[in-house]
């Protein structure tokens, strides 16, 4: 299986926002539950494939969605991933 990312928010309202542009864009997506290791504001978080990545930067710094991190899964947890 390829490697995920997890993208987590501070507010639902971006999440859904986000959700609804990426799914414009037809990038993979899916909507979960943040996992207990990302403290977030929300309980809300969308996994995307690795190799979206750049795609999915360019629409988060263009439409100016407000976002808590994007962090890739890693043996000890969970690792934030500088825009």
């Amino acid at each position: 299986m390829d490697a995920w990312l997890v993208m987590a928010f501070d507010s639902t309202q971006q999440a859904l926002r986000a959700e609804m542009l990426l799914e414009y864009a037809e990038i993979e997506i899916d909507l979960f539950p943040t996992p207990k290791e990302i403290t977030a504001g929300c309980a809300l978080s969308i996994r995307f494939p690795e190799e979206s990545l750049t795609a999915v930067k360019g629409i988060v710094i263009q439409e100016n969605v407000v976002i808590r991190g994007i962090y890739s899964q890693s043996e000890s947890g969970y690792d934030n991933i500088e825009l």
